[in-house]
């Protein structure tokens, strides 16, 4: 890698515009906001550095190997947000661009092209709610917004917007004449007569300033790459793009896969995949492009690495011939997780639908896999695995890759038809990713609080009977609005027990789930009114019901014998916490 010489703006972007600068398929889209490009045209006027960039040498022999893309020039939010593929012609190379794609697009798009963007409140399908703007530059005024901390006054603006009435001074310039000036000097002069502006003294300088800044000035400074070794060039794009918005080596790998389909856009189709798997059918996850990525290596037979190397034209096509039983796959264990009452909020890990998906696939599961009666047993025993493995710290982190194959590898020589729990726990084991639980991490549990990450899991596990296929939020039993000093002084809970109850009060020993317009209703009522409503239980059996399946025997009614309640209900939870996750031993689990 080394320094070349310095380049003007002017002559970056003529060189994108022949198409010798290329971006490659790890380039993510273009990103950048109409401030974000002002305010670099800005800076570049204003003499400021604005960073190096990164280019890459692609030798002919590796340039047939990869998909490139041109620049975008017209980015349009609906009919042109992405670059177009670039055709590079066999026996000839390129050069690519590694870092400084953003930057680069976006003066681009300030010099040669324009942005189109939907207005607030308009139809997308409206023909003129996407209206079409190019950057201008106000030659007469000062920026009016000096929050913005701008020395000139930079708009993207439509021609119409743009234009002069009729007889007065034509004052925005568009940023990209800047290159059709003969001379910085009287061709200056001449622009600025024909404008009718009289201030030409500020107006010039503007104009130079702009001249200077694209035509005279170098302060593109860039290094150039040669080492044709893709993981080692994949290397240095990570690195280098890491102060920035995060990349993944899932989204560098995935534009590079982008490369070997032959049918489908394998960056559109993965960038779909994502948008279903996290908001359709009233789900609420956060899946990302990693976790479907992993999943498609996963379910293709192929090394779930993220590596360059695996991603080959061979491992390629089977991830693209699998593709339809892949995203059907993550659709269904998407919707169990659902079922399983799962959301963002409370899923602690997302790979955990990857062994999800691929147990699904391989058993051939359908859409009547997710509410058949017939398989509701094996439905709650692959809950009750997940649910395990949510709650076990450091189950889906480091080592992730060899678990999931370990997993895969069970699952592929399973003919049972069921999800083998058994087989897996044991190859999960042997990985150092054990689901048995010591009397330590029983009494962790105990301790975790209200909205906590892994309460939820901890809640529905221990009260297997709910349908959580249907809203439940965590809930007080005892409200905590009646937990202030007080509030808890008036209840007459003596002076040396309040900080007793404010440290206990958002415990796993306070809480229960109930569904969510039930827990609407109840509000911040106290069990005396909550559990004596008649409303809420009609019937006395009803109501006994309840509170013994959720450990709420002998529930008082008020807070006079709170920490009583509180400290017999964490040794049922306990009790119940050693059968539902088979603690090693129970000796040492005593009572407080």
């Amino acid at each position: 890698m080394a320094f070349q010489t310095p380049r003007s703006v002017e002559e970056m972007l003529t060189a994108i515009n022949k198409r010798e600068y290329l971006m490659p398929a790890i380039q993510r889209e273009f990103v950048w906001s109409t401030g974000q490009i002002v305010k670099l045209v800005d800076s570049l006027m204003r003499g400021y550095p604005v960073g190096s960039f990164l280019l890459w040498d692609v030798k002919p022999e590796t340039a047939q190997s990869y998909t490139f893309y041109e620049f975008l020039t017209h980015f349009h939010e609906r009919d042109n947000p992405y670059a177009e593929k670039a055709t590079v012609l066999a026996g000839t190379g390129t050069t690519a661009v590694l870092d400084g794609q953003q930057r680069l697009t976006s003066l681009n798009i300030a010099l040669y092209g324009s942005i189109a963007e939907k207005k607030k409140y308009a139809w997308w399908s409206s023909p003129d709610a996407f209206p079409v703007k190019k950057l201008y530059l106000n030659l007469v005024d000062d920026p009016k917004d000096e929050e913005l901390g701008l020395k000139y006054d930079l708009r993207f603006l439509t021609d119409k917007e743009a234009a002069a009435e009729q007889d007065r001074e034509d004052k925005w310039f568009r940023v990209g004449a800047i290159l059709d000036l003969a001379n910085p000097g009287p061709a200056t002069i001449k622009e600025l007569e024909q404008r009718r502006i009289t201030n030409v003294g500020d107006a010039s300088q503007r104009l130079w300033d702009l001249y200077e800044a694209v035509r005279v000035l170098k302060p593109m400074n860039y290094f150039l790459v040669t080492d044709q070794d893709p993981d080692k060039v994949l290397e240095v794009f990570v690195r280098v793009n890491s102060g920035g918005t995060t990349l993944s080596y899932s989204d560098l790998l995935l534009s590079m896969a982008t490369n070997q389909w032959k049918e489908l856009d394998a960056r559109e189709e993965v960038r779909s995949l994502v948008r279903d798997l996290n908001s359709n059918a009233g789900r609420q996850f956060a899946f990302s492009k990693d976790v479907v990525l992993k999943t498609a290596l996963t379910i293709a037979g192929v090394d779930v690495r993220f590596k360059v190397t695996n991603f080959t034209q061979a491992n390629m096509a089977k991830v693209e011939a699998a593709w339809p039983e892949i995203e059907g796959a993550l659709l269904r264990a998407a919707t169990v997780l659902q079922q399983f009452g799962y959301s963002e909020r409370n899923l602690t890990a997302n790979s955990v639908i990857v062994p999800i998906a691929h147990y699904l696939h391989q058993r051939g599961a359908g859409d009547n896999y997710l509410d058949s009666s017939a398989d509701a047993s094996d439905r709650l025993v692959l809950q009750r695995w997940v649910t395990r493995s949510l709650i076990k710290r450091g189950v889906w982190g480091s080592g992730l890759d060899t678990t999931l194959t370990r997993i895969r590898d069970v699952l592929n020589a399973n003919t049972t038809g069921c999800f083998p729990v058994s087989e897996v726990e044991a190859a999960m084991g042997a990985a150092g990713k054990s689901l048995s639980f010591d009397p330590a991490e029983i009494d962790e549990l105990l301790n975790l609080k209200y909205a906590g990450q892994r309460t939820f899991p901890v809640l529905s596990v221990l009260y297997p009977g709910l349908d959580l296929s249907k809203k439940f939020h965590e809930d007080h039993i005892f409200p905590k609005s009646s937990f202030t000093r007080k509030r808890l002084a008036a209840a007459g809970i003596p002076a040396e027990k309040i900080d007793d109850c404010l440290e206990t009060v958002n415990l796993l020993p306070n809480l229960q789930l109930l569904p969510g317009t039930v827990n609407i209703e109840k509000q911040a009522t106290l069990p005396a009114d909550w559990i004596g409503s008649e409303t809420v239980f009609p019937i006395a059996v009803k109501r006994e019901t309840y509170l013994h399946e959720n450990d709420l025997d002998g529930l008082p009614l008020d807070l006079t014998d709170y920490l009583a309640f509180f400290k017999e209900r964490k040794q049922r939870i306990r009790n119940r916490l050693i059968k539902a996750l088979g603690a090693t031993t129970t000796s040492e689990l005593a009572e407080d």
